[in-house]
């Protein structure tokens, strides 16, 4: 059996079992997401070995699952945010989390820009008549995207790609950043979000979830809006105050709008979902599928599960976000030990004392600090069954300076 195990909740795409197999990974799944003590259970559960979870946006991995789970190498989110973890006390254990930032960049803004059409030609609101039994066969508030001015708020890799998508449509891109951004195409940028507002037909929203991005759309946001300009949030659900986009649809300031996100969604498929924006006919409402694409789903379970396969079997941080990037590349032979240690001074200094006490030879060695934590890899050209190297391994992992200590 394995001594490498993953356990997946909440679905994860076929594509990660693959990867996981493929390096020797036991994979074990659980269907939908997982209260903290159903995932401190089943964890706990697993056979003797490395651990690492993959989660969706359901399951929270906090500092109980954490504390409860001291095996715990690694969390996988398999998805863009990592809302879901809590990276502060990750980084404190010594505990890698990744994510999928990139791979379903493509399908968001592939929805909004449908969403963008859909809202121009009122076409839900025809569809919904339709289906009443209704004809309404009129040019009335229907308009033609081209040569309309789309807004995007937050200029990253789905707000840029956004922009290049709008341009093949002939439409004037605006873009609001906090962090200057190089435009692509004949992309504009405004240094005032109220400027944006004031000119744009379309506003979109592609932010993070902060401290400074819960409520940053409110009611003066929405005031300064054109009259009949469109909203379209497909980033997070604390961003937009619902109650005032409610308002102001209703006193026809917003023409209409399209919401993928919510302050409170439902715990799975299938559940009630309750919002003041149902029963607007001039508002598109999706379930938070701006991802969920066969596609991306895909992508995210390949590179998610690639990145920890990497953790695992050699040490490999690169994009993690809660220890320094490193990329020791494959061992070749003997045995790689990897310390998380506390980033003061001397560290080094007396993991190399350990190891000239034990005789070794190190045949490799990597070294990487971030903030209040470092990594260290160390190759050393005995197996890792030798008693030496489990000597090597108890001396490092016994000092005051190190936070977590496995043999790979």
């Amino acid at each position: 059996m394995s001594s490498l195990h993953a356990l997946l909740a909440e679905s994860i795409h076929p594509t990660a079992h693959e990867v996981f197999r493929a390096h020797g990974v036991e994979v074990h799944t659980a269907p939908g997401g997982l209260s903290q003590d159903d995932l401190i259970r089943t964890l706990n559960g697993l056979p003797a070995g490395h651990l690492v979870v993959g989660v969706r946006s359901k399951t929270q991995v906090r500092k109980a699952v954490m504390e409860a789970v001291p095996r715990l190498a690694a969390i996988g989110c398999f998805c863009i945010g990592t809302d879901q973890v809590d990276l502060e006390d990750a980084t404190a254990r010594g505990v890698a989390v990744f994510n999928a930032p990139f791979s379903n960049t493509r399908s968001v803004a592939e929805l909004v820009i449908g969403e963008v059409i859909m809202l121009s030609r009122q076409i839900f609101v025809r569809s919904a008549a339709a289906h009443r039994g209704v004809w309404e066969k009129s040019a009335n508030g229907a308009h033609e995207v081209r040569g309309k001015t789309l807004g995007i708020i937050g200029y990253g890799h789905i707000g840029s790609q956004l922009s290049i998508l709008a341009e093949a449509l002939g439409m004037r891109v605006l873009y609001h950043d906090v962090v200057p951004k190089l435009p692509l195409g004949n992309a504009e940028a405004t240094d005032a979000l109220e400027s944006l507002l004031s000119q744009s037909d379309f506003v979109t929203l592609h932010v993070p979830d902060t401290p400074q991005t819960r409520g940053m759309f409110g009611d003066a946001e929405l005031r300064q809006m054109k009259k009949g300009a469109y909203l379209v949030n497909a980033s997070r659900g604390q961003v937009v105050d619902i109650e005032a986009l409610r308002a102001q649809l209703e006193s026809g300031h917003i023409a209409g709008a399209a919401i993928d996100v919510y302050p409170k969604e439902p715990a799975k498929r299938g559940d009630t979902f309750e919002s003041p924006l149902r029963g607007l006919d001039q508002v598109i409402l999706t379930p938070h599928i701006g991802g969920s694409t066969q596609e991306a789903q895909a992508n995210i379970g390949r590179e998610v599960a690639l990145a920890l396969s990497g953790y695992l079997q050699e040490g490999r941080t690169t994009s993690c976000l809660t220890l320094p990037n490193l990329e020791p590349g494959p061992l070749s032979q003997g045995s790689r030990i990897l310390n998380q240690h506390r980033n003061v001074p001397g560290v080094l200094s007396a993991i190399n004392q350990v190891v000239s006490a034990t005789g070794l030879n190190i045949t490799g060695q990597h070294l990487g600090t971030q903030e209040s934590t470092g990594m260290l890899t160390m190759d050393v050209a005995l197996s890792s069954d030798d008693p030496r190297v489990q000597e090597l391994v108890a001396g490092i992992e016994a000092l005051e300076t190190s936070i977590r200590t496995r043999l790979l």
